[in-house]
């Protein structure tokens, strides 16, 4: 499996190895010591989602208080999606930013969400099916959002899609509002997540 660290610290794009025949494929889209070893993150599966969107859908951009937050490992398993995270911490050297992979059943790529990182997707196919691995159970009372199409990110969303969101997602607040509100994540804080993630790794 190829890794890579995408435009800001503790999100990473994964590429597995497929092995194909004229039977299929077979791939291993998640490897617990190999991804621990490179990314230096835990993911302690509490909870695994599926969400089959039409095209056009986006769902986000989520993210939950911390601590403890919600780790995200995310790959399509039918069709193909626009995958986008963004950088919610405030504090962080690239807050506000943003960078974005397309998920598909093609490659088979997979997107890690680090906690207090912010996570969207639009669907590209007529219909798309996204699996995540979580690391902590869905908490309503700790979950929020920012509105997608926020002009301040600029999220470079196909200009050929029409979007279609849900209510909630309508009424969220753009990034500068939310933080005026204090509903964002500091950097200092999942950093110190982070440390103790990792000091759970080294312990075994």
């Amino acid at each position: 499996m190829e890794i890579r660290e995408l435009g800001m610290a503790d999100a990473y794009e994964l590429t597995p190895v497929q092995h194909c025949d004229d039977r299929g494929a077979f791939l291993e889209w998640f490897t617990k010591d190999r991804f621990e070893a490179e990314t230096g993150h835990r993911i302690r599966l509490a909870q695994a989602n599926s969400s089959v969107s039409s095209r056009g859908v986006v769902r986000g951009i989520h993210f939950a208080d911390v601590p403890p937050s919600q780790a995200k490992y995310v790959t399509c398993m039918s069709g193909e999606v626009l995958d986008v995270v963004v950088d919610l911490r405030v504090g962080s050297p690239t807050f506000g930013t943003w960078d974005a992979v397309r998920l598909d059943d093609d490659t088979r790529k997979a997107v890690y969400v680090a906690e207090g990182l912010g996570h969207v997707f639009m669907a590209l196919s007529g219909r798309a099916t996204l699996t995540y691995l979580c690391s902590e159970q869905y908490n309503p009372g700790r979950e929020h959002g920012i509105h997608p199409l926020d002009p301040d990110l600029g999220i470079a969303w196909p200009n050929d899609v029409e979007v279609l969101l849900s209510p909630k997602d309508a009424e969220a607040p753009g990034l500068h509002d939310a933080q005026r509100q204090g509903l964002l994540p500091s950097y200092d804080a999942c950093q110190a997540l982070y440390s103790a993630r990792r000091g759970q790794i080294s312990s075994g």
